[in-house]
């Protein structure tokens, strides 16, 4: 018996199918950068070779990469790579993954502090708002803290990769940098409130770290420890830029205010 022959048209169109029926949205373009990664094609070159069968072994690793799609396992980390700020990183289980709204963060900074000399990420994860800040503050001595030395790992490695210098240390908040001040913090905190965090799409929820996510009863636990502890360690005309939630923009607003 002839066996079914798998063209590239063929296996995006079933995916689109089996990708929609589970949740996903961008179906078909997820199931375009899965196949791009199981046979080293770009988008382009799926698309000029549509009526080409796939050979076993790229069938094979499609099917693992779609299978774990559908389990709503996050496309990041199975194709092991996020874009950020127009730079790649590598992301993983041991951090969150990061997302284009965190762009702003760093554009915030960049605008208020374009000359700012001493850089501090609270919280760094995957690196990636302190490895941002760094390619566009070439003059600026970057520091990033995290209390996960795995996620101090991811970061290490995503520094290396975009050719960057910074300081990674281990440890709760400003805990690692006490008595030193800087020009320019910066956090993207755990701001999702505890009862909030079942209702998440299921990428979010089942895989970016616990840690990363929960803020405690309102969503702002972290906030309350670090506003007052980062504005002491500021250098005069310096800036404490945080990313907030919804909703919490006049909390944690009134939380700078009573600090300062």
């Amino acid at each position: 018996m002839q066996k079914d022959v798998w063209t590239t048209l063929k296996v995006l169109n079933w995916t689109k199918e089996y990708l929609a029926a589970r949740g996903i949205e961008n179906a078909r373009l997820e199931a375009e950068w899965l196949l791009c990664a199981s046979t080293g094609l770009d988008r382009i070159g799926l698309y000029l070779n549509f009526e080409k069968p796939l050979n076993e072994t790229e069938l094979a690793a499609y099917r693992e990469m779609v299978a774990r799609r559908g389990r709503r396992e996050p496309l990041q980390h199975i194709l092991g790579n996020q874009e950020f700020y127009g730079l790649e990183f590598e992301v993983s289980p041991e951090v969150l993954i990061p997302r284009h709204d965190t762009e702003t963060l760093v554009e915030a900074a960049l605008a208020r502090m374009p000359e700012a000399r001493s850089v501090l990420d609270i919280g760094t994860g995957s690196g990636c708002i302190a490895i941002a800040l760094a390619k566009q503050l070439p003059q600026a001595a970057v520091t990033a803290i995290d209390i996960s030395e795995k996620a101090l790992g991811v970061a290490r490695r995503n520094a290396d990769l975009n050719g960057v210098a910074i300081e990674f240390l281990q440890g709760s908040l400003l805990d690692p940098v006490v008595g030193r001040c800087f020009d320019l913090i910066v956090s993207n905190p755990p701001y999702i409130p505890t009862a909030d965090i079942e209702a998440l799409d299921p990428e979010v929820r089942d895989y970016d770290p616990r840690g990363a996510l929960d803020g405690g009863a309102e969503g702002l636990d972290i906030y309350r420890l670090l506003v007052p502890a980062a504005l002491t360690c500021l250098n005069p005309a310096g800036w404490l830029l945080v990313e907030v939630g919804i909703g919490q923009a006049v909390a944690v607003g009134q939380l700078f205010r009573e600090c300062n």
